[in-house]
């Protein structure tokens, strides 16, 4: 399945069914990250009922401390 994740496409495997299961795949599933799916910011507690579709539009923002 093709992905446009932040705005580079991406082959992920057709096992990942889920916006949940896309965060396993890359390890992002213990982390604090936002998720758009479509222009559509998803609520943490959802994100494993959010089915992803081939060319989906996927936006991941981590964010990461310094100073």
């Amino acid at each position: 399945m093709k992905l446009r994740i932040n705005g580079e496409w991406l082959t992920v495997p057709e096992t990942v069914d889920t916006i949940g299961e896309l965060l396993g795949h890359f390890q992002l599933d213990q982390r604090v990250v936002i998720v758009e799916q479509n222009e559509t910011i998803l609520e943490k507690e959802s994100r494993s009922e959010h089915k992803v579709q081939d060319g989906d539009t996927i936006e991941i923002v981590q964010f990461v401390g310094g100073g």
